[in-house]
């Protein structure tokens, strides 16, 4: 399971031009699941990302978590986190997660985090969704379990 994390001051998607979900500062998770991913693996990212000390203190130094700064995620699926770009040029994806799994595993990680008492937003599984976005800093991490 990958998880690319930006600290954002805003994003939002939309989906056949209409906006499904926004959040103010917080942190924009792409997700993506692989094959072979569980949920205690989900539990792990959504801890860690909670708990991500990537927001500057009065001191201007990276240490405070989104929850220090009651902030706002947005996660939305990426499946193409999964591909294979190590042979020719155009991506495999033999090692995404069939939809079914992803899915669930998709909804659960959002779960998980909002049981840690941050608003979650989610994009729309399997959508064509255009995702806008002010990245702060920027400040951008790559996190897999």
């Amino acid at each position: 399971m990958k998880a690319l994390v930006q600290r954002v001051k805003k994003a939002s998607v939309t989906v056949d031009n209409k906006q499904v979900s926004a959040i103010n500062q917080g942190l924009l998770i792409f997700l993506g699941v692989e094959k072979n991913d569980n949920q205690a693996q989900a539990d792990y990212l959504a801890k860690k990302v909670v708990n991500l000390r990537i927001f500057e203190d009065q001191n201007q130094k990276m240490n405070l978590s989104v929850s220090d700064i009651k902030g706002q995620i947005l996660v939305v699926s990426q499946f193409t986190l999964a591909g294979d770009t190590s042979k020719g040029n155009r991506p495999g994806f033999d090692n995404a997660a069939k939809p079914d799994t992803a899915d669930k595993l998709y909804q659960y990680f959002s779960e998980q985090i909002t049981n840690f008492g941050i608003e979650v937003q989610n994009g729309i599984f399997q959508a064509d969704m255009q995702v806008e976005l002010i990245n702060d800093g920027p400040v951008t991490f790559m996190l897999e379990k």
